[in-house]
């Protein structure tokens, strides 16, 4: 919400309540929170099983990882290693090596704290990482029929010849911090509106079809197509460095939520309304509050 700082105070700041996200957005959005983070945990859990990645269909090439978390050296003195392609970083006390919480000293990949079990298990985690593999379909497919059926997709995400001309100045606008008032405020902008069709229609079904594409049991029942993605090691890489773009665009969006109104835009994903700041009057000062 926004405070106007004004040389005449007869001109009171009045904030208009929006409704901008119906209720069916919303469930399917806090889902997508849900399924997302747990897939993400328990993905990592899975990780560590075998922390490295390859290209092909085997990881028996004899090929070196392109990807590879392990530790070298023995208690106390062991040392956590990244190995990306040739070469080779210390990450101790991050990746390969670590402690928990009691103290003692721990050899995996990731972390407990941000692993599905929090222990090592490979039986447990695959169970939660495929529930809400499933869920997380579901509810995507869902997203996408409510989009397509009540006009939502056309009306709020698909960007138009005036959103693409003005990509310039919506990145600069990014860049200096400088947020919507008035009737732009209810929409998305277009940097919003390119990053969520990417996302949708192009990240997601590509992390889920990478997910497919690891199942011994689907590549048998429809043999070949997963050697147009290189074989089962490609995709398992490709899976890893899709979940981590969405990590990526989760952070940012969480970032954005935070500098433009937190408040506000919780407010809206909750309740549905969003509180649309007015148009800035000449002569005054906005300040965020």
């Amino acid at each position: 919400m926004q405070r106007v700082l004004s040389a005449s105070p007869s001109s009171p700041s009045r904030v208009a309540l929006y409704y901008r996200h119906r209720l069916p957005v919303r469930i399917m959005h806090w889902t997508n929170v849900l399924c997302l983070t747990v897939l993400f945990m328990s993905g990592l859990s899975i990780f560590n099983a075998h922390p490295a990645l390859y290209w092909g269909d085997s990881s028996y090439s004899g090929r070196p990882a392109l990807l590879e978390i392990t530790s070298i050296g023995l208690p106390p003195e062991a040392r956590g290693i990244l190995r990306v392609g040739g070469h080779q970083f210390d990450t101790t006390g991050v990746l390969g090596v670590f402690r928990d919480t009691g103290g003692a000293l721990r050899r995996n990949a990731f972390p407990s704290w941000i692993t599905i079990p929090s222990y090592y298990s490979l039986a447990f985690a695959r169970q939660w990482h495929f529930f809400f593999a499933w869920l997380f379909v579901i509810n995507g497919l869902a997203y996408i029929l409510y989009s397509l059926l009540s006009g939502h997709l056309a009306r709020d995400l698909v960007p138009d010849g005036k959103d693409m001309k003005g990509i310039g100045q919506s990145v600069k606008d990014h860049i200096l911090f400088r947020h919507p008032h008035g009737e732009a405020a209810k929409r998305y902008n277009v940097l919003q509106k390119l990053a969520y069709i990417v996302v949708i229609f192009v990240l997601l079904p590509l992390i889920v079809l990478m997910g497919m594409a690891m199942s011994p049991m689907l590549d048998s029942a429809i043999t070949g197509w997963v050697n147009w993605f290189g074989g089962r090691q490609s995709a398992r890489t490709i899976h890893f460095i899709v979940a981590w773009m969405l990590v990526a665009f989760v952070l940012i969006h969480v970032f954005e939520v935070i500098v433009s109104g937190l408040w506000n835009h919780l407010r809206s994903m909750i309740t549905g309304y969003y509180g649309v700041p007015p148009e800035p009057v000449p002569g005054t000062h906005h300040e965020n509050t």
